[in-house]
């Protein structure tokens, strides 16, 4: 991941994060909802950061955004592992692996014993990833554009 750089997000990188975030949701034959599922776009500091959790961008050389992933504070011990998304060229490279590591380590950092998940079938790569990493099912699920849901006890 040299050539790609990681940061946090601010409120002034929300334009961005939507405009990377709804066309792979598009590419899936996903809705964006900005009124709801997606909301959280619209304020990221509020949404994350202030809340005790994260965002962080995957970002070129040239500061173009191709990558983000939320950590979304549920309660005191579980975290919501939200917007994990990849720009098309970073697929396949090990950095989505190398992504969800660093998020699991740093849940464990900041005092969560639980990490919580929602996915959408479609979305082969990701399913894959997160059941080869030991992501386990659940029936919990709470949004509309998702039909799958996992956690992780990383306690």
């Amino acid at each position: 991941m040299s050539e790609i750089s990681i940061r946090p997000a601010t409120n002034a990188d929300c334009a961005d994060v939507q405009t990377l975030v709804f066309g792979i949701l598009e590419e899936y034959g996903l809705k964006p909802d900005l009124a709801g599922t997606d909301k959280d776009l619209t304020d990221i500091e509020a949404h994350y950061i202030e809340r005790g959790g994260l965002f962080e961008l995957l970002e070129t050389a040239a500061g173009t955004i191709v990558g983000t992933v939320g950590l979304y504070p549920v309660n005191e011990t579980t975290v919501e592992l939200r917007k994990m998304y990849l720009s098309p060229k970073l697929r396949g490279k090990g950095i989505g692996k190398q992504t969800l590591q660093r998020m699991v380590e740093r849940s464990k950092e900041l005092g969560f014993k639980k990490i919580y998940l929602e996915t959408a079938s479609i979305l082969k790569e990701a399913v894959g990833l997160y059941e080869k990493f030991g992501f386990t099912p659940t029936c919990e699920k709470h949004t509309p554009r998702c039909d799958r849901a996992y956690f992780m006890d990383i306690a």
